[in-house]
């Protein structure tokens, strides 16, 4: 079993991961920790391989946490869950080794995705003593690569503008929108934003559900879905 801590300052969020974690096979939850100096009590005094860690908290921050615990040379992996979303954070946080990133607000299949992946790299780690070049890129390192094959856009379509696309699609993430509102923040008709909707949509990167107007008409809304847009590196 993968024993886990949560280091979460809101007791709710705290919960919600809590209970996010229970839907998992193979994983037992430690303890929950609302601050880092109990986080470090209890990595003092109990076995955790794996820390689900928020940034923004009193007192100290996880990435002051996470600094010090490299410094003391823990043997940990840890998963960032935060709202924090800056650049910055974020590479300091993948240079001190995390093994994945969730911005706040995030769907359970974010989080499944993530613990999944890291239970296939601890189980194999875990059973094997030695891997081969081979092994290791195969099992371990390509869940952290993306690939260097670039497929083509279909056509009619350019990598500038579907960045476009996706930088304003971003900005509404955590609700459904329609192609009139990407149109709206892009300035591109909403004949060309269709298509890059459409595209989006073959690829597992967008989600369709159908509303109803005022007036009855059926509106076709979008939305994000976060997990799947690593396809997307093969675009660009």
């Amino acid at each position: 079993m993968i024993k886990v801590l949560i280091l979460e300052d809101d007791p709710m969020v705290a919960e919600f991961n809590k209970r996010y974690l229970e839907e998992l096979e193979g994983f037992a939850l430690v303890a929950i920790a609302h601050t880092p100096d109990a986080a470090i009590e209890i990595l003092q005094k109990k076995e955790v391989d794996l820390l689900l860690l928020d940034n923004f908290m009193p007192g100290k921050t996880g990435l002051e946490l996470l600094r010090n615990l490299r410094t003391a040379q823990a043997r940990l992996d840890v998963i960032f869950i935060t709202a924090a979303s800056d650049a910055p954070t974020i590479r300091t946080a993948l240079s001190y080794g995390a093994f994945d990133y969730l911005i706040k607000p995030f769907e359970f299949d974010r989080f499944k995705q993530a613990l999944l992946r890291y239970k296939d790299k601890w189980t194999l780690l875990s059973n094997q003593q030695v891997f081969n070049q081979k092994e290791l890129d195969q099992q371990i390192l390509h869940q952290q690569h993306k690939t260097t094959e670039v497929e083509n856009l279909p056509k009619g379509l350019t990598k500038a503008t579907l960045k476009v696309v996706m930088d304003a699609i971003q900005m509404k993430k955590s609700d459904s929108f329609s192609t009139e509102e990407i149109s709206e923040i892009t300035q591109i008709s909403r004949v060309s934003i269709r298509k890059y909707l459409k595209f989006l949509k073959s690829i597992g990167v967008l989600g369709e559900r159908m509303t109803y107007g005022t007036i009855g008409r059926p509106i076709y809304q979008y939305v994000y879905k976060e997990m799947n847009v690593d396809v997307l590196s093969k675009y660009y």
